[in-house]
């Protein structure tokens, strides 16, 4: 016999977990205690924000499902901000909430919620365990949902009742299955589509992808010649110094990259939705009239013509889609009509990462290009939202896969908590984490986790003392009306000093390099205060532009 919390976390255990995220709560007390000699790690974090961004950091890094705990109520809501992340970057994870004695449901019991309703838009799967005798059943399932066709979230709301209740229900001795991918006859249609092309490009992102995979799209690349972009924040799934990289489809996005999507004349997209934002709001090609031929390669079906018709669509994870490509690909085919277009391609996103100056005293393209020219190849670099992110994606060069942390949910305060996952994964690894002191300002009481537990991230803060983003669009829409967008702030050497880490602060450029070495000799937890010219907004734009 074994109470509720035990069951939990030795079926954890079987389905390989070694590490959690948790803030501590009386609603799963039981399953604190399983996890007490269970051999997994409990990394005890600051808030549920923190934690659950830690935890879909962890599923990026990994490929497996990043786990959290958090209490009921309060708990659950402020972990939702990492769930929405986890849907958005289709990242698999796996909340587990703590939740009211089942026997109180629907009288407005201390912290009662209906976590089916509050988490039924934001998750794949939101379910409640109501028998003790159904837990692993319910484990088995939830991370199954979470890695089946397109990645994300699952939540499993656990009644304090049935985690301390006792059974000799078995662990679940099923396969937790994996994708099953889909190769289709068209492939061969959909090489000479690729072929017969003028002016084609391959967009890459989503889910699924390793180092190996980045290393087969780069060989692909290299054997047809087709150019190469990556999609929203998925900068290191090709070597930015390959000859057929093209840049990224982020916010800022390069004027001359996005012409190339537009003249185009086909477009094989791995992996991506191909949204929003790798369109520019669907305005790089028209949904009602792309005008090209589209090739959609997406391991969810309903993915594939949801927003763009296709002309050949395929049911498969990336690594799947790149290697029934290259399997197509004909020893005899002439793949050599690209050149121009591709070498053409390359030379415009040369030119865009060729660093512009900005006005002050510390230059964050500076500071960002003596990052891509000194950080080891496998250094990880983290952010979360804010214009100071737009240095980073444009003037830092990913040289390979599992280096980038960054949401494309856009959800700020999320480069710390990823920074302390990451450097708790790869201890062995330098990891920078790039925040805005707004943005850091929403998890920077994760110090605190990161000193506990040994994580050593080198957090560099750009401050301007603002919400820049939101001033940025303020000033377009209802200039010199300056309206909560001020931000008043800490010293951040002082604090990082202060939860025992080092800090320092940076006020010449010509004094950076020497801070970041003087960071990384501290062995500890880092922070690098870059104090900014207010008036910078972007790469290109001042307050007065």
């Amino acid at each position: 016999m074994r109470h509720g919390g035990k069951i939990l976390s030795d079926q954890l255990v079987k389905l390989g977990v070694d590490r959690v995220f948790s803030v501590p709560g009386e609603s799963f007390l039981a399953a604190l205690d399983g996890l007490y000699d269970s051999g997994i790690q409990n990394v005890v974090c600051r808030h549920e924000g923190g934690a659950a961004m830690m935890a879909e950091a962890h599923g990026k890094l990994t490929g497996r499902p990043g786990v959290c705990f958090v209490t009921r109520g309060p708990g659950a809501s402020n972990a939702s901000a990492g769930v929405h992340v986890a849907m958005q970057d289709s990242t698999p994870m796996v909340l587990f909430v703590g939740q009211i004695d089942n026997r109180h449901t629907d009288r407005e019991t201390f912290q009662e919620v209906d976590y089916k309703q509050m988490f039924g838009g934001l998750a794949k799967w939101v379910a409640q365990i109501d028998d003790t005798d159904r837990l692993p059943e319910y484990i088995a399932r939830a991370f199954r949902v979470a890695q089946s066709g397109r990645p994300g979230p699952v939540v499993l709301a656990l009644p304090e009742n049935m985690l301390s209740a006792t059974s000799d229900v078995p662990d679940f001795g099923g396969r937790i299955g994996a994708v099953s991918d889909n190769h289709d006859a068209a492939w061969t249609i959909a090489v000479d589509h690729l072929r017969q092309a003028k002016r084609p490009l391959i967009v890459i992102g989503g889910p699924h992808w390793s180092d190996g995979d980045a290393r087969r799209l780069a060989q692909f690349a290299d054997r047809t010649g087709v150019p190469v972009a990556a999609g929203f924040r998925r900068q290191d799934y090709i070597d930015n110094r390959d000859r057929h990289y093209a840049g990224d489809l982020n916010v800022g996005v390069n004027p001359a990259l996005a012409q190339r999507v537009r003249d185009a004349d086909c477009l094989l997209l791995i992996g991506t939705r191909f949204g929003d934002i790798e369109t520019q709001g669907y305005t790089l090609v028209d949904p009602a009239a792309p005008g090209k031929t589209i090739i959609h390669c997406h391991a969810d079906p309903s993915e594939i013509g949801r927003v763009y018709g296709v002309t050949e669509g395929f049911v498969a994870t990336a690594p799947a889609a790149i290697a029934a490509l290259w399997h197509h690909v004909r020893d005899d085919d002439p793949w050599h009509g690209f050149h121009d277009w591709t070498a053409s391609a390359r030379a415009d996103y040369e030119d865009w990462i060729t660093p512009r100056e900005t006005p002050g005293q510390v230059k964050q393209e500076q500071v960002i290009r003596w990052l891509s020219d000194s950080l080891p190849d496998d250094a990880i670099l983290t952010n979360g939202a804010g214009n100071y992110a737009a240095w980073l994606h444009r003037y830092f060069v990913y040289k390979q896969y599992g280096t980038q942390l960054a949401p494309t949910s856009g959800s700020m305060g999320y480069g710390f908590p990823a920074a302390i996952a990451a450097s708790l994964r790869h201890p062995d690894r330098t990891v920078v984490c790039l925040a805005g002191d707004g943005c850091f300002q929403m998890t920077c009481n994760e110090l605190s986790t990161a000193v506990q537990h040994g994580a050593t991230p080198i957090v560099i803060v750009m401050n301007n003392g603002r919400y820049g983003t939101i001033r940025m669009h303020q000033e377009r829409s209802y200039p010199g009306r300056v309206s909560g967008t001020v931000l008043a702030n800490p010293d951040y050497a002082a604090l990082a000093r202060a939860y025992g880490g080092f800090g320092a602060t940076v006020t010449r450029q010509q004094d950076f390099a020497t801070a970041f070495a003087a960071a990384q000799a501290s062995g500890t937890v880092a922070i690098i205060e870059c104090v900014l010219d207010p008036a910078v907004l972007t790469p290109g734009m001042s307050l007065a532009g």
